[in-house]
């Protein structure tokens, strides 16, 4: 039998906490009509618009191909537009985005608050914060962002 080391393990722990996180995110923003990867997406969008769509590939953790098929159905759903200037494409939110943010930021803010509450001490989750930190820095680096 193999033994994975402490690295591995606590990789592990962490795809696992996010991939359950997203299905409880999903459930709960499932009233509200969008998904955890939609919420990212159209808050990265809140946050840095006009923003390329590159660069909210990179932001929302998707690939070219996904970030355009989720900006495809966003568009539809009207909550975004997209504006080409020569072979970049810029993306905001509309009335409607704006909107949409105004009425789920709070509560998904709250339930994701809730969560960490539940189980962590102040402390420990700047303790959680600043190693997650840390660690991103890192893997941000290995990529060159």
């Amino acid at each position: 039998m193999r033994r994975n080391t402490l690295g591995t393990l606590i990789w592990l722990r962490i795809a696992r906490f996010t991939h359950q996180s997203n299905l409880l995110s999903n459930d709960f923003l499932k009233p509200f009509g969008i998904t955890a990867a939609q919420f990212d997406v159209l808050n990265q969008i809140a946050t840095y618009q006009p923003i390329k769509q590159s660069e909210l590939a990179v932001k929302a953790t998707l690939s070219e191909g996904g970030i355009s098929r989720m900006l495809t159905r966003l568009e539809q759903d009207g909550y975004i537009q997209r504006k080409q200037e020569w072979k970049t494409k810029w993306i905001s939110l509309t009335s409607s985005g704006e909107a949409k943010m105004q009425e789920v930021f709070q509560h998904q803010l709250t339930f994701q608050t809730t969560m960490v509450d539940e189980c962590l001490t102040e402390e420990e989750q700047k303790t959680l914060y600043k190693l997650m930190t840390k660690l991103q820095k890192n893997t941000e680096n290995k990529l060159g962002c």
